[in-house]
Formats: structure tokens, C-alpha cells, sequence
């Protein structure tokens, strides 16, 4: 039998997530679509498969380097029209390995530096138009 996880002590109620997405389109959505000629994309998709994989090379890569409590920075980004028609220049998010070296400024869950040794991850899929919470 597998071992029991609990819940992470950052989880966050439905309704709280509803009300974050809410405001995000109250307050950004219509601008951007105004300002954009467009409507954005505002969900981003990974399965979790994919998202062990990429945990388990930043665990990896990030031991290698002598760095024994890596992070995640999430960053939103757009995509070049020139690079990709197909994209428009649409928002996406990667994810950014961090994790300070022994010694180094952000040891000891302080601001951790972006690890730049290890290549950040993206490429998900989305909804459009965009899925609402």
C-alpha cells in the first residue's frame, strides 16, 4: 500500500480559487482583450505526469549542484508572433528552477536565486477560449 500523503498546508478552498480567477478576469481580462484585439489565454494545463517528470529533474539536477532544497518560481511570459503564428502572442507561464548553493544569498527559504543550470519548463496546453474556473 502506498504511503499516505496529506494535504499541503497551502492548499487553497475552491471558493478561494473561484474568487482569485473572478477577480483576475473582473480586473485584467477585458483590458488585455481591449488592449490585445484579442481574448487571452488565462489557464494553462500540464498533467501531473509531466509535472513529476520536471520535479524529479529539478531534484536531480539541483543534488548535483550541491543544492538540497530546490523551488519553483512560476513566471507568466508571452510568445513571440514572429516565433510561432500559431500562438498570437498568447501568455503562457514556465517554470523556473531556484535553489541557492551552500553559502549563497536565498539559503534557508530566503528569496532563493533562479538556478540558471538548469533549463525552465513550459509548453503546456490551454483552453481557448479560455476555460473558467
Amino acid at each position: 500500500m502506498a504511503k499516505k500523503v496529506q494535504k499541503p498546508q497551502k492548499c487553497i478552498t475552491e471558493n478561494e480559487a473561484r474568487e482569485l480567477h473572478d477577480n483576475w478576469c473582473k480586473k485584467r481580462s477585458k483590458r488585455l482583450q481591449k488592449k490585445l484585439g484579442f481574448e487571452d489565454k488565462r489557464e494553462f494545463h500540464w498533467s501531473v505526469a509531466e509535472l513529476e517528470e520536471y520535479l524529479a529533474y529539478v531534484k536531480q539536477e539541483s543534488e548535483k549542484q550541491g543544492i538540497k532544497d530546490p523551488g519553483i518560481r512560476v513566471y507568466l511570459g508571452a510568445y513571440s508572433e514572429s516565433k510561432c503564428k500559431m500562438k498570437k502572442g498568447y501568455s503562457t507561464l514556465f517554470f523556473a528552477p531556484t535553489g541557492s548553493r551552500p553559502g549563497a544569498f536565498g539559503k534557508d527559504g530566503e528569496d532563493p536565486e533562479n538556478n540558471y543550470g538548469i533549463e525552465p519548463f513550459n509548453h503546456s496546453s490551454g483552453g481557448h477560449p479560455p476555460n473558467s474556473y
